[in-house]
């Protein structure tokens, strides 16, 4: 069908009964003879009790504040009859100042989103720059987080969408589904992209972020030549097109149709689970999972994943109810912080690392896509997760029995995949940050197992980053090391794996160092200085006890398509393959986050067992001296450390 493109409050839903859902759904939408539309759905209760993935919540069907699409000027919208039904109105706007897309979609506060056509204008900016054939009478598919503004914000772009002609939108239901199922969900149903609602990681609630991307008919997030396109009509945006339309009822799974446009409402979690059970074998994961002598435990952090959690890894792998926690979506993700780390899970990191924790536990974030691995007081760096799973893939996982085609990371994860690549004689790729690097590999049949050590695991299945995905994969690792085991007989642990992985291949001393919404006029000051610093510098060069080998500002030029991705960090990598990292994130909704990254090989296992923190340290204060962070930010330590 698809043309081709170019391309706390913190609560266990299974052990405490019934919830309230807190976000408003919208009400059933009345037939609306005047504009063709046709409510195939209906619901007369003020109040009545859904199903979401297994876990029952009560909601409210009264219909939300409706999100409009409002002329920046005095002059009436001119309306257009279409020979479909629908009235398309052209309602006049003015651009919109800050519309720049970062490196996973446009991210502000939710107040700004709710700025007079601030949503409605990138999404008609959007449609404005693909082609009329990539979008006109095909196939689109929405969904999101979960997150506050996103209910409204899905009727917005569903009457955007028809406004400029979409045949089809397909929404999860409750406006649910995780990044990696709209990118299954494309490539399953052949539509010709979908649109994301999120802001990731980041926290939500009317207080926080909300953010938007639109992925391809791969699957993958759009390209900059795409985004580019997308900021520059933002700025010459004269107007928007939308169908008049009443609102859609997204709470209930079925077919609405306005003339010759339609909305379907979908179960969020089907294709996706019968995607994953084509990649692994369930039936070996839950013998491991089901068994009473292993302990599993899943944060679904409030956020996405938890609509996911149940039918996963308790209806099909016979996890016990209580493995789940915090397993029901919220707006505000229950007050959390939706970013599987060890400062944002501390409620998981402290469960994993008590006296008698879990085997195994994994957190997943606010949009499903990012992961954190724990063994029992043990924690899985994601540059040796990916490693790992890479190194493991072939014999554990069925997806990959003929083995993987290419290895590929993101140019601050650690070089531990580089070196799995090496001994397995695999193609290996170096890319920017931002998982749209990988894509084009992956579609060129180079890439199957790829990472970035942003807590950003995943493969070919899709075009996204997974987190159930690479949960499932340390499951099966786990259950393949396990297998023969006899009853009683003591289990490999995830300890395990790695230390003999370690012994294998070395281990890469790691961490990263996050300072969060700096200021920004300080913070690319600094970068502006280590550039400087860099063009000055030549091999050889003495920074304490390190030699230089060489410093640069990281460029990449795709092997594809030869499109050109420059400045995408300062490196300083010394001779002994030490290496120190600059760069600012684009995944914040204000200011600046300053990342920086450090690296040290060891060989020798008998230091294997070492804090990576004081392995490091050397390093890392010369990270901080060569760059006057302090000095460019004013700030005394990071935000979080990985």
């Amino acid at each position: 069908m698809a043309p081709s493109l170019c391309c706390s409050r913190v609560e266990n839903v299974f052990s405490s009964g019934i919830f309230k859902l807190k976000k408003q759904q919208s009400c059933v939408a009345a037939a609306n003879a005047r504009n063709g539309s046709i409510a195939l759905l209906s619901s007369s209760s003020p109040s009545s009790r859904i199903s979401l993935s297994g876990a029952s919540f009560y909601h409210s069907t009264s219909r939300p504040r409706s999100l409009s699409v409002r002329a920046a000027s005095p002059s009436s919208p001119a309306a257009v009859a279409e020979p479909e039904g629908i009235k398309i109105n052209s309602v006049p706007t003015k651009p919109i100042e800050g519309q720049k897309t970062g490196t996973s979609g446009l991210r502000k506060k939710v107040k700004v989103f709710k700025e007079e056509n601030y949503l409605a204008n990138w999404i008609q900016a959007l449609f404005n720059s693909l082609p009329p054939e990539d979008y006109k009478n095909g196939l689109l598919v929405l969904g999101g987080d979960g997150r506050y503004f996103n209910i409204e914000a899905a009727q917005t772009i569903i009457k955007i969408a028809a406004g400029n002609g979409v045949g089809k939108i397909l929404v999860g239901k409750d406006g649910i589904l995780s990044t990696p199922a709209v990118s299954a969900v494309i490539r399953k149903r052949e539509a010709n992209g979908g649109f994301i609602m999120s802001a990731s990681h980041n926290p939500g609630g009317p207080d926080y972020d909300w953010g938007i991307k639109f992925n391809y008919s791969s699957g993958q997030p759009a390209p900059e030549s795409i985004t580019d396109k997308i900021y520059g009509n933002t700025l010459s945006i004269s107007d928007i097109k939308t169908a008049e339309i009443p609102d859609t009822d997204l709470s209930h799974v079925g077919i609405t149709k306005y003339g010759s446009f339609s909305v379907e409402v979908v179960d969020p979690v089907s294709d996706y689970l019968e995607l994953m059970e084509n990649v692994f074998d369930f039936q070996l994961i839950k013998s491991l999972v089901s068994s009473p002598e292993f302990r599993f435990t899943f944060d679904a952090m409030h956020a996405v994943t938890g609509a996911y959690a149940k039918p996963i890894f308790v209806d099909k792998l016979g996890a016990s109810m209580d493995s789940i926690m915090n397993g029901v979506p919220l707006e505000d993700f229950g007050h959390g912080h939706p970013d599987p780390n060890l400062t944002y899970a501390k409620e998981l990191v402290d469960i994993m690392y008590a006296e008698n924790g879990p085997d195994f536990g994994a957190a997943s974030d606010g949009d499903g896509d990012r992961n954190m691995i724990l063994g029992k007081g043990f924690f899985v760096t994601p540059s040796d997760s990916v490693a790992i799973i890479a190194a493991n893939a072939q014999e554990a996982i069925p997806y990959f029995k003929s083995g993987p085609k290419g290895l590929a990371r993101s140019m601050p994860t650690s070089g531990a995949l580089d070196r799995v690549a090496d001994k397995l004689n695999l193609p290996f790729f170096e890319v920017p940050t931002g998982w749209k690097f990988f894509g084009n590999l992956m579609d060129a049949g180079k890439l199957s197992v790829c990472g970035e050590e942003s807590f950003g695991t995943g493969s070919d299945h899709i075009r996204e980053k997974d987190g159930i995905w690479a949960v499932l994969a340390w499951l099966s690792i786990i259950a393949h090391r396990n297998k023969d085991k006899k009853p009683g007989e003591k289990l490999t642990s995830v300890a395990d794996v790695v230390k003999e992985h370690w012994a294998t291949y070395g281990r890469n001393f790691f961490s990263r160092y996050d300072y969060e919404e700096c200021e920004s006029e300080g913070a690319n000051k600094m970068v502006e200085y280590l550039r400087d610093v860099i063009s000055k510098s030549k091999p050889g060069d003495q920074y304490g006890s390190y030699v230089l080998k060489f410093a640069d500002d990281f460029s990449y030029t795709d092997p594809v398509d030869g499109s050109v991705a420059s400045k995408q960090g300062v490196r300083f990598v010394f001779s002994d393959g030490s290496r120190i990292i600059f760069r600012l994130s684009g995944t914040g909704s204000a200011g600046a986050t300053v990342r920086v990254y450090i690296e040290q090989f060891e060989p020798d296992v008998s230091k294997h067992d070492v804090d990576a923190q004081t392995a490091l340290k050397p390093l890392i204060d010369l990270a901080l001296s060569v760059s006057k962070l302090k000095e460019f930010t004013g700030r005394e330590k990071p935000t979080v450390i990985t």
